[in-house]
């Protein structure tokens, strides 16, 4: 989906790592919440607390997930998850949009 309809934006940014990854927190009707950023160069680490679907909408970056010593790279067009509860790793390459949706 392109386009979400029908929902709050929170206007606070969430900024981490010196303003390096900032997102926007959006919530449905239903409660559910997503967060729409983007991630500049660098190497990040970001623990999660529910599970995690992390849409890649554009950019390049490799991902070491928990329990897991090797790296993937993921590029705009894909996604993965991170498990609740848990830490994961990213290594940007370039600019990066992203879509993380909070899961139960």
């Amino acid at each position: 989906m392109s386009e979400f309809t029908n929902v709050s934006i929170t206007k606070k940014a969430n900024v981490y790592f010196d303003g390096k990854v900032t997102s926007r927190t959006i919530t449905f009707a239903d409660g559910s919440k997503r967060t729409l950023g983007i991630m500049l160069p660098g190497e990040y680490s970001f623990n999660t607390g529910s599970k995690e679907l992390m849409e890649i909408l554009a950019g390049t970056l490799l991902v070491q997930l928990p329990g897991s010593e090797d790296w993937h790279a993921y590029q705009g067009g894909t996604a993965f998850e991170v498990p609740a509860n848990s830490c994961f790793y990213l290594k940007v390459s370039q600019l990066t949009d992203y879509c993380c949706s909070f899961l139960e």
